[in-house]
């Protein structure tokens, strides 16, 4: 009689436990007594209840109250796939004989008082696919408990938090290939990261959190393709995070407290478009926000709070269309409040402890914000009556009907707006006369050249200022022949970087008539002519140089050279084709025409031929203005019997470049 109404009581006992965890996937088995010397367990074993229904599947004794050692008998129930033992008060070792029940999949022994290693025999559960140990008092090191579960393939979840184990984590970690969630927190670890967590490509969760970890983020971390989230925060970790994290398709970082990154946020931060959640709190982060980050238009929390960041709030963060929380607060931020925040839905901002300056935006009514110690000033607008003190305490320029702050003076109101009334107008004057003069003294430079300290004329128009003699001696070496790119009648073409990262062609020229005392005037006449040529289609004359020891042109660079040595070259020609032919011939019709119709005086070149033809990189032509040496060198006249028609004539007409173009 005894024995049925214990057995009652504890059919009972069961069903109140399934009722109170809503839990419709196991089949129950009677719960057992707290004890091995308990009357109820005692009568269990006599009635031989236990043998009728060994083969249960599953056991749930979750919240029961059980205490001292588990329960042996439990071990002979060999057909077990679901173990639940969790939140009860056991306080003795994880038995060795657990082992036997090689159909568990799923054994969860959490939030007891466990104590002791665990068992070795564990490792023979091969079915095993979820095993939860955390919130309990297990010991020794870590990597021989981990080691156990190496051979463990069908294992997907691993939580053994909340323990006081202590080590590094082995390199055999990677051998868990089946792994998806691994949960080691709080458990007392140190050392590094290995790199072999790389190999885990089916990890979604991996928590390292709350342990004494130090070294940098292994970049291998970016190998596990599956990772949803990251949490490695209240460690000791080093150096920058790795940039390789954007390939991941992660929802939620952690890496806040205590980390010592000393590095920026990443521009790559930007492509982590799934991004809900970034925590990078307190990690000795420096430098500006980047503005990529209003590309995480899915994030909803963010805090890069207790930092050195600088610089202003970047407005690109009104992007984030779903940000809920944002915290700033004890960084170095300057300037104002976006407003463009006015468009995010926040229900919480925090932005204190900064240098910001302006006033209160008036959209945070309806947001909780925490805005005390910065710089801002103004007036509190009353409609921020509800908000407490200490969203807006250490603000010494505020004001207002606020509690504990003073009001606003009107006269001090009206005497700021008179000073802005005064002010704005004298800045816009100010400005206007700059930009006259400035204009002026542009358009006095750019038709003035200058003289060097040694009496030299050098100058270049709408360029990058004026460069001095002995700049372009030293980018060319002194016109050293490694940088000559073609030699002619006239000189020789170099090709120069400037110190601006200007690439330039630079045709030294032959000064024969240097003796001439007329020659620099004519030179100076003749050059002001041709800077004035402004066409797409003319190569750019930037300037040139006029020294006692050499004369020079400084012109628009054109990377593939002339047309003849194009069309002379089996392998560009072929690549020249048709379409890009007749848009050559195209744009040289331009040019003469630009100079026969558009310049005043008229232009007539004077030396039409595939050789003054210069391509760019993209194929397109230009007219090189080949004639200026001509014109400086006073060999006109020498040149015009290259066209046919002046044998005859002698007479230089447009007609002579129409002639030329047509012929060659």
């Amino acid at each position: 009689m005894a024995s049925k109404v214990s057995i009652s009581v504890l059919v009972v006992s069961w069903v109140l436990c399934v009722f109170m965890h809503s839990t419709n996937m196991f089949i129950g088995a009677a719960s057992v007594a707290a004890s091995e010397s308990s009357l109820e367990a005692k009568a269990l074993r006599e009635s031989g209840w236990w043998t009728h229904q060994s083969n249960e599947k599953s056991l749930n004794h979750c919240d029961n109250n059980l205490t001292g050692h588990f329960p042996l008998f439990l071990t002979n129930l060999t057909q077990l796939e679901y173990l639940f033992i969790y939140q009860n008060l056991i306080s003795r070792p994880i038995p060795k004989e657990l082992g036997n029940l090689t159909y568990l999949w799923y054994l969860d022994l959490s939030s007891n008082m466990i104590t002791g290693s665990i068992p070795d025999k564990l490792g023979d559960l091969k079915n095993l696919q979820i095993l939860v140990l955390e919130n309990n008092k297990l010991t020794r090191l870590i990597a021989s408990a981990l080691s156990n579960f190496t051979d463990l393939h069908n294992m997907t979840s691993l939580y053994l938090d909340s323990n006081q184990f202590n080590g590094s984590i082995p390199l055999e970690i990677g051998n868990m290939k089946s792994l998806k969630s691994l949960d080691l927190s709080n458990s007392h670890i140190f050392g590094e990261i290995p790199s072999t967590i790389g190999h885990l490509t089916n990890l979604s969760f991996l928590s390292l959190s709350w342990n004494q970890i130090n070294g940098s983020i292994p970049i291998e971390i970016a190998n596990c393709s599956s990772l949803d989230i990251l949490s490695l925060s209240h460690n000791h970790l080093t150096r920058s995070i790795p940039s390789q994290f954007i390939n991941l398709m992660l929802h939620s970082i952690d890496l806040s407290d205590s980390n010592q990154f000393n590095g920026s946020i990443p521009l790559e931060i930007g492509n982590m478009k799934s991004l809900k959640s970034l925590d990078l709190s307190n990690s000795h982060i420096f430098g500006e926000i980047p503005s990529t980050i209003g590309h995480l238009t899915n994030l909803s929390f963010l805090s890069l709070s207790w930092n050195q960041i600088n610089g202003s709030i970047p407005i690109e963060i009104a992007n984030c269309s779903s940000l809920d929380i944002l915290s700033l607060s004890h960084n170095h931020l300057t300037r104002s409040i976006p407003s463009q925040f006015i468009n995010l839905m926040l229900h919480s901002i925090d932005l204190s402890y900064n240098n910001l300056t302006g006033t209160i935006p008036l959209y945070l009514v309806n947001t909780t914000f925490n805005l005390s110690y910065n710089s801002l000033k103004g007036q509190i607008s009353n409609i921020f009556q509800n908000h407490s003190f200490d969203a807006f305490i250490g603000n010494k320029d505020l004001c207002g009907d606020i509690k504990s702050f003073s009001p606003c003076h009107p006269s001090s109101q009206i005497m700021s707006k008179i000073k802005l009334l005064i002010t704005v107008p004298i800045f816009i004057a100010l400005l206007l006369v700059y930009f006259f003069y400035s204009r002026c003294w542009v358009e006095k430079t750019q038709f003035n050249p200058s003289r060097t300290k040694n009496g030299d004329l050098f100058s270049i128009w709408n360029f990058d200022g004026k460069i001095a003699y002995e700049d372009i001696i030293e980018v060319t070496k002194d016109f050293d022949i490694s940088y000559c790119i073609g030699t002619g009648g006239y000189g020789s073409v170099y090709k120069a970087q400037l110190p601006s990262g200007k690439v330039v062609a630079l045709k030294k020229l032959h000064r024969l008539e240097a003796e001439d005392p007329t020659f620099d005037k004519s030179f100076e006449n003749k050059i002001k002519m041709l800077t004035e040529i402004r066409h797409r289609n003319i190569v750019k004359l930037h300037g040139y140089c006029l020294h006692k020891w050499c004369v020079f042109l400084v012109y628009q660079y054109m990377e593939r050279g002339s047309l003849f040595c194009i069309l002379s070259n089996d392998v560009e020609g072929i690549e020249l084709d048709w379409t890009k032919r007749v848009n050559i011939i195209k744009s040289i019709a331009h040019a003469l025409s630009y100079m026969h119709h558009e310049c005043i005086p008229v232009i007539i070149h004077c030396d039409i031929s595939s050789n003054n033809i210069l391509l760019n990189s993209e194929f397109e032509a230009f007219v090189t203005s080949n004639h200026t040496e001509k014109y400086i060198t006073f060999l006109n006249s020498f040149h015009l019997l290259s066209y046919a028609e002046l044998a005859y004539t002698m007479a230089v007409t447009e007609k002579c470049d129409v002639y030329s173009f047509g012929i060659y």
